[in-house]
C-alpha cells in the first residue's frame, strides 16, 4: 500500500456496539462495491460505524467533513503553484478512487448541489472520476466504495439531496441505540459505572421527547459520553449534565429549567 494512503488505515478497533443487522447488510453492500447512505440524528454513531466497518474490512478510510463553501476542487483536486511551476493535486474524492480506500462524505447535505454531482459518475456502473482540469479519466480502484451520510431531521427544500442523488445509494437508517445497548456505549466509552450511565440515558431520553416540542435537536449519545467523562473525572454530576447535556442544545430559559429539573430527578 502507497505511503500516500498508508496514513489512512484505521490500526485500532473501533468500539462499536451492533444495533441491529447494519454490520452484515454492510458488508453485503461493500462485497458488490453498493455506495452507501447512513441516515440518522447527530452524534448517533454513524461515523464510529464507518470507522468501524472500514476497520473490520481492512480498508483505509478518508472523510470529508462537508460544507457549505466546499467546492468540487476541494473534493476532486486541483492545480497548485511551487518553485518548479504547477503541480497537480489529487483531493481526497480522487485519492480514495485512485488507491482504493473508502471514501466518507460526513452531512452531505451541507454541500453545493453543484459539488455533490462530482459524485455521479462514481456512484454508477462507470466507477469512474473525470479530472476535468488535468483532462484524466480516474477509473476507481476495485477496492473503492463511497459512503455519504446525512441528517434527515434538518433537511429542507433547500438542503436535501436530489433523487438523481439519493437513488446511487443503498442506505442504512441509525438512531440512538435502545436503552440498555446505549447505556453500555456511555459506560464503556466514558468510563463511568452502568447505574450512572443509565441514568445519564434516562435523562436524554426524556430530551429526546421534547424534539419538535421547543428543542431541535435531542441530547446525543455522544453528548452522553462527554458528560460522563466529565463524572469519570470527578466533576459533580449536576455540573457535568449542565455542562455536556442543557447548555449546548438550548438557550431558551424555559426549556433549559426543564432539562435542569430533569437531571435534578435523576441525580439529586
Amino acid at each position: 500500500m502507497s505511503d500516500v494512503i498508508q496514513q489512512y488505515k484505521i490500526e485500532k478497533e473501533p468500539y462499536y456496539h451492533a444495533v441491529t443487522d447494519e454490520v452484515a447488510l454492510y458488508e453485503a453492500a461493500y462485497s458488490v462495491r453498493m455506495p452507501m447512505m447512513l441516515k440518522g440524528p447527530t452524534g448517533c454513531g454513524k461515523t464510529r460505524f464507518v470507522e468501524y466497518m472500514a476497520w473490520k474490512l481492512k480498508k483505509p478510510l478518508i472523510t470529508v467533513a462537508c460544507n457549505e463553501d466546499m467546492t468540487a476542487s476541494d473534493l476532486v483536486g486541483r492545480f497548485l503553484l511551487d518553485t518548479n511551476g504547477t503541480r497537480w493535486q489529487d483531493g481526497p474524492l480522487a485519492i480514495a478512487a485512485r488507491h482504493g480506500a473508502i471514501c466518507y462524505l460526513d452531512e452531505v447535505v451541507e454541500a453545493r448541489q453543484d459539488t455533490t454531482v462530482v459524485i455521479h459518475p462514481l456512484t454508477d456502473n462507470r466507477r469512474v472520476l473525470p479530472l476535468e482540469k488535468k483532462g484524466e479519466l480516474v477509473h476507481a480502484h476495485p477496492d473503492f466504495q463511497l459512503v455519504i451520510s446525512y441528517n434527515p431531521g434538518y433537511q429542507s427544500l433547500m438542503k436535501d439531496l436530489k433523487q438523481s442523488t439519493k437513488q446511487r445509494f443503498g442506505a442504512l437508517d441509525f438512531n440512538y441505540p435502545e436503552h440498555g445497548i446505549e447505556t453500555e456505549i456511555v459506560s464503556h466509552e466514558s468510563g463511568v459505572d452502568k447505574a450512572i450511565a443509565e441514568k445519564l440515558v434516562s435523562i436524554a431520553e426524556r430530551a429526546r421527547n421534547l424534539k419538535g416540542h421547543g428543542l431541535d435537536e435531542g441530547i446525543s449519545t455522544r453528548m452522553l459520553v462527554y458528560a460522563g467523562n466529565l463524572i469519570s473525572k470527578g466533576v459533580d454530576p449536576l455540573s457535568a449534565c449542565r455542562v455536556a447535556l442543557v447548555r449546548p442544545i438550548t438557550d431558551d430559559p424555559d426549556m433549559r429549567d426543564a432539562l435542569d429539573a430533569a437531571v435534578t430527578t435523576f441525580f439529586h
